[in-house]
């Protein structure tokens, strides 16, 4: 079978047809292919996003979370009077009354002037600390021990022992039985308070 040039006229439309077709069908390829990288650059883009938009409001929940921890340890410190003024009344006050609750024999003290802790104040707030010389006469080890944790728990102030020395007392054969005092504690303390400064 010879192909002449009468049957390349007839095949012609149709070879020009399929020719087109194959370059429609390139360009449909050929944009499906951009289509779908672009699709994918921006599902990229719309991940990093979203997970940019994650980080930023897991970040802001977690400074939430904590401010509202401080506003709560901010006021239970206010409550328990640790902000604020000294109340150097209550602290004599309290040490009268756990004195008489725990029925110590004999309770001395003595309150050094206010000081600023490191001298100065950190940004809003003044750390002061009022240094104390206690001095009491036990019965036994555990009256001071409780007297220390009574004032852990009902100063209105924080309160820090920088140390106690006790030492045993001379006694006598009268006194053994009486119920006199066996131990004196010479302790210092101080009661810390913080206070807001004032601004102008």
């Amino acid at each position: 079978m010879n192909f002449g040039r009468s049957d390349l006229r007839k095949v012609q439309v149709s070879v020009l047809g399929a020719v087109l077709m194959l370059l429609v069908a390139a360009i449909v390829l050929y944009v499906a292919y951009q289509l779908r990288d672009k699709a994918q650059l921006a599902r990229v883009a719309i991940t990093a996003q979203r997970s940019d938009a994650d980080g930023k409001l897991k970040r802001v929940r977690d400074e939430e979370y904590e401010i509202r921890q401080k506003s709560i340890l901010f006021n239970q410190l206010k409550e328990r009077g640790i902000i604020g003024d000294e109340q150097r009344l209550e602290w004599v006050e309290l040490l009268k009354d756990i004195r008489d609750k725990r029925r110590l024999i004999d309770l001395q003290y003595e309150i050094a002037p206010q000081r600023l802790l490191d001298g100065k104040s950190a940004g809003e707030f003044a750390f002061s600390a009022s240094a104390m010389k206690l001095r009491v006469k036990l019965l036994h080890e555990e009256d001071l021990s409780r007297l220390l944790a009574d004032l852990r728990s009902q100063a209105k102030a924080l309160i820090q022992v920088k140390g106690c020395n006790v030492e045993r007392l001379p006694s006598t054969a009268d006194e053994r039985t009486s119920g006199r005092a066996s131990l004196l504690a010479d302790c210092e303390i101080d009661w810390l308070t913080v206070r807001e400064v004032n601004k102008k």
